[in-house]
């Protein structure tokens, strides 16, 4: 930030100035002038108030400029308005992802509306769960097809941007989204590797057709990005970003993705900064002092960030860290960037609640030397109105190799529960024994995490009147 100019210390230098001046008179110097009452600080100039600006408006436009960025990188390698599956479930081996989810396969695309709409046709999944949040390019979910809002019966949907006119086809029913880039990402219920292939066939009949607006073309896909960086993380991406790079990115973003209207005073904030919607940022008309103070506000929005990820966002209960409020983020900004660069794609509450803990009940780390038990009361277990899951996790956050090849335990599983109708839940690295391993869940050697996923969770859970049971050691 530009120094302030010291009003006093110019009147102290020119009094000293003066008083030189008359001891080379005649005359004696008049005798020093009565203290004064310190004259108040100079107003700041307009340079002081950029870089907090910069750095409130980084904050703001942050998850906007990452799912870009992540529509690019998968732009690169599928095209637009294509949906692109996951196979497979993951086990021990695997690593291109941190936080495994082994409850369900998932399939997502991206979408751009600013050409036309695209119709999603959904299968009759027989009663199978699945879900489909839509993100707008903010990253709020504004829309989530799936058992939980329409049962699982065949629908198509026609997906259209803030911008549409005209008629949708018919038999199609209107979902309108916020934005022109929208980010699908499905998740269909998996039991196990043996239901995989069955899940396959599910996820082939999961349709998306573009229709172009009249005198428009289909997306330009990804023939048009081959130049785009597939080896740095979306993440890793927007951070090398300088202040010009970013904001000019949000500039260009802003047409096709209007913000929100209570975001009304943040535009403005927007406007102050001098980035105009459609044009680029250009740092090198202001005077140096003014780009420096941009560049580093934008450098401090980031640090702020991640400084933010690195401790915890959520409420915590018996060890657990619940974020009740993911998905859509209203005016919290600052939650929705940190989520933004912790878990981009966050699900709202209504879908998925997941909770993690790395610390037993008496606040000491979740370690493999030690045995611990998860223990619920009779009707008491996690209150999902489809399913549950408990997840092991090492401390990188991958999933642990264990003789069972078991990896999550929940209620598809059918864990015995004990004589009062109570469940109890192992957590050790050794077995339990074979008449508790229907109940264990194997923990590495050292430290480790678990994550609790409920899907569609019950209202006990949502109005925050259920909370899960402390881990407790055993002797």
């Amino acid at each position: 930030m530009m120094n302030r100019f010291d009003r006093r210390n110019f009147l102290v230098a020119l009094a000293a100035g003066l008083l030189v001046a008359a001891c080379g008179k005649s005359e004696p110097p008049p005798p020093p002038p009565a203290p004064k009452a310190e004259a108040p600080p100079a107003a700041p100039s307009a340079n002081d108030d950029l870089k907090p600006l910069a750095r409130e408006v980084y904050v703001y436009a942050y998850p906007m400029v990452l799912m870009d960025a992540s529509r690019q990188a998968f732009e690169a390698r599928t095209p637009l308005d294509t949906f692109q599956h996951r196979r497979s479930l993951p086990d021990a081996s695997a690593t291109d992802v941190a936080i495994p989810n082994v409850d369900t396969l998932s399939s997502q695309a991206w979408l751009d509306l600013s050409n036309g709409l695209v119709i999603l046709s959904v299968p009759d999944t027989k009663g199978r769960y699945y879900l489909m949040p839509m993100l707008d390019a903010w990253s709020n979910v504004f829309q989530s097809p799936g058992k939980r809002t329409i049962g699982t019966e065949k629908r198509d949907f026609a997906i259209i941007g803030p911008k549409w006119k005209g008629e949708i086809p018919k038999n199609a029913e209107e979902i309108k989204s916020p934005t022109d880039m929208v980010w699908i990402i499905s998740r269909i219920q998996t039991n196990g590797r043996g239901d995989v292939a069955a899940v396959n066939k599910l996820q082939d009949q999961f349709k998306l057709t573009h229709h172009a607006a009249k005198g428009k073309g289909a997306p330009k896909g990804a023939a048009a990005l081959a130049a785009a960086d597939t080896r740095t993380s979306p993440v890793e991406q927007v951070a090398k970003m300088d202040a010009q790079s970013f904001f000019s990115r949000v500039a260009m973003l802003l047409p096709g993705n209007p913000p929100a209207k209570e975001d009304t005073a943040m535009v403005e904030r927007m406007k102050k900064l001098g980035i105009v919607a459609g044009q680029p940022f250009d740092t090198s008309k202001l005077d140096p002092a003014a780009a420096k103070a941009i560049q580093e506000g934008a450098k401090s929005g980031l640090d702020a960030i991640m400084a933010a990820a690195a401790g915890t966002t959520g409420d915590i209960r018996n060890g657990w860290t619940m974020n009740w409020d993911l998905g859509r983020y209203g005016s919290n900004y600052g939650l929705r960037a940190v989520i933004a660069y912790t878990n981009l794609g966050a699900n709202a509450p209504e879908d998925i609640l997941a909770m993690r803990t790395r610390l037993d009940s008496g606040g000491h780390p979740l370690n493999g030397a030690n045995k611990y038990v998860l223990h619920f009361d009779k009707g008491k277990s996690p209150p999902a109105e489809a399913f549950w899951s408990l997840t092991m996790y090492n401390e990188k956050q991958f999933l642990v190799a264990n003789p069972l090849e078991r990896h999550a335990i929940g209620d598809r599983d059918k864990p015995h529960s004990n004589p009062d109708g109570s469940l109890d839940i192992y957590i050790q690295h050794e077995s339990p024994g074979r008449d508790k391993e229907g109940n264990w869940l194997p923990a590495p050697k050292d430290n480790f995490t678990v994550i609790l996923r409920i899907y569609s969770p019950r209202a006990e859970l949502l109005e925050r009147r259920w909370e899960p049971p402390a881990i407790k050691p055993q002797s």
